[in-house]
């Protein structure tokens, strides 16, 4: 079973928290026995010195003042070594062992105090070493006869590592229970917010209002820019919903008319028998009626693109602005439909949207202005590349100016000609998607003139 993202980071925290503790504990361990260790040995030294002083100040005392047995050996008796090693605190719990060398280095006599391990070994060379739990000093003495051995115990050491081992033992237990509940609680109070996060995203899939705000939304930390980017993605997949529903409501809106009419014309036409010519006349009919809904559905699809899928590519306007007035002269052979391009414009977006939008204001000037003079101008207005369609036909009033551009809307005077009321909705919606605006200007009496403009794309613009 996975765990959950709570237990694991409390594991974690137990983890680091044992690796922390065993650490820790083992540069303790290390550095007090170090230190005690040193303190011993600095005490054996110490106390090796002054019972060296003393042995050889016995040694040294004249013969009226030496036992029998010290005269007859030449060392110092055992009952005087364990005098000597009882005269001084530091020295009390010290055993002493006096070896007499030979000329040649042989042992002549080794006397010692009662309680002396028997299995230090004699070494002639002055040193300090730990056997076992006792530390061992030896020194020669004045004159090279002699060697004094002095022991203590050092089982302090050892106590030390085993007071060591059982308060890990202990320690370690306990700190990993105590961590395990410290990230316990730490991790649920910072995974808190995630659940709100979880709980306000449920809430939001189940209500399905994908622009409802999400709890912490911000620029803070990481979970509230977490909320953030979910906020965001929720209203862009809430847009592309609405652009879905508008898209579906425009086709059953505007289809279903075009094709009832369709469909009467075909059964009409299948009803009786006519001539050939009759025949061709309807057959032209129903080809124009069915590429009015090809051209409907074309625009609708444009109007439901996601700005996310929007091609970017350089698209030159004055070869989109030349291409639309050439469709226009063939739409409307006596139009009067001009160029005016004094530069070559370059802008970053694309070209079939672009294209339409500019051929939609084109067609839309020589459609609702019949002998008017159109004029498709080019240019650049500081950052902004500029197409202007203007005629000089009789304008619009005011009120019927400020619902063009809204889908399917179409004044009472155009609504038995051609179109859907797409053509101006869709260039504003390019302009839309590509950074820009689309302005309408008119009045009755005064023409008509829409202009699209985008940002313009400055390197590749070149002055003529």
């Amino acid at each position: 079973m996975r765990l959950t993202l709570r237990a694991r980071l409390a594991l974690w925290a137990a983890l680091a928290t044992g690796v922390a503790v065993v650490l820790v504990a083992a540069g303790l361990f290390i550095a007090v026995n170090t230190f005690l260790r040193q303190a011993q040995v600095e005490r054996l030294l110490s106390a090796t010195s002054a019972v060296q002083d003393r042995v050889e100040n016995a040694l040294n005392r004249p013969p009226d003042e030496l036992g029998l047995d010290e005269l007859l050996s030449g060392t110092l008796s055992q009952q005087e070594l364990e005098r000597i090693s009882d005269a001084d605190p530091q020295t009390r719990n010290m055993e002493l062992r006096l070896v007499r060398v030979g000329p040649r280095g042989q042992i002549v006599t080794v006397t010692g105090t009662p309680r002396f391990p028997p299995n230090v070994p004699v070494n002639l060379r002055v040193q300090l070493y730990q056997s076992g739990t006792i530390l061992i000093a030896d020194r020669v003495l004045r004159g090279g006869n002699a060697i004094l051995t002095v022991v203590t115990d050092a089982r302090v050491l050892g106590d030390a590592q085993r007071a060591f081992t059982r308060a890990l033992t202990w320690l370690l237990p306990l700190a990993l229970l105590i961590s395990l509940a410290v990230g316990w609680t730490v991790a649920g109070r910072l995974l808190r917010p995630v659940r709100t996060l979880e709980n306000a995203a449920r809430t939001v899939g189940d209500s399905g209002d994908l622009r409802r705000p999400l709890p912490g939304a911000g620029q803070g930390d990481e979970l509230s820019r977490l909320a953030l980017t979910l906020q965001g993605s929720f209203t862009r997949l809430a847009d592309a919903r609405d652009r879905e529903q508008a898209f579906l409501r425009a086709a059953a809106h505007d289809l279903r008319s075009p094709l009832t009419a369709l469909t009467a014309r075909v059964e009409g036409t299948l009803a009786y028998d006519r001539d050939a010519e009759r025949y061709r006349a309807d057959l032209r009919e129903i080809g124009t009626d069915i590429t009015r809904l090809s051209t409907l559905a074309n625009h609708l699809l444009l109007l439901a693109r996601d700005p996310a899928a929007l091609g970017r590519a350089p698209v030159p306007l004055r070869d989109l602005a030349a291409d639309a007035v050439d469709r226009a002269r063939e739409l409307a052979p006596d139009a009067d439909v001009d160029l005016h391009a004094p530069q070559e414009v370059t802008v970053s977006g694309d070209r079939i949207l672009l294209g339409q939008a500019i051929w939609n204001l084109t067609t839309n000037a020589v459609r609702h202005a019949p002998g008017a003079t159109v004029s498709v101008r080019v240019d650049t207005d500081g950052g902004l590349a500029r197409v202007t369609v203007h005629d000089d036909g009789p304008g619009v009033p005011a009120g019927v100016l400020a619902r063009l551009g809204e889908a399917f809307y179409r004044p009472e005077e155009s609504r038995s000609g051609e179109g859907h009321g797409l053509g101006l909705a869709l260039a504003r919606r390019a302009a839309e998607l590509h950074g820009g605006t689309l302005r309408l200007e008119s009045a009755e009496g005064q023409g008509f003139t829409a202009t699209l403009e985008v940002p313009v794309e400055r390197r590749a613009v070149s002055e003529m």
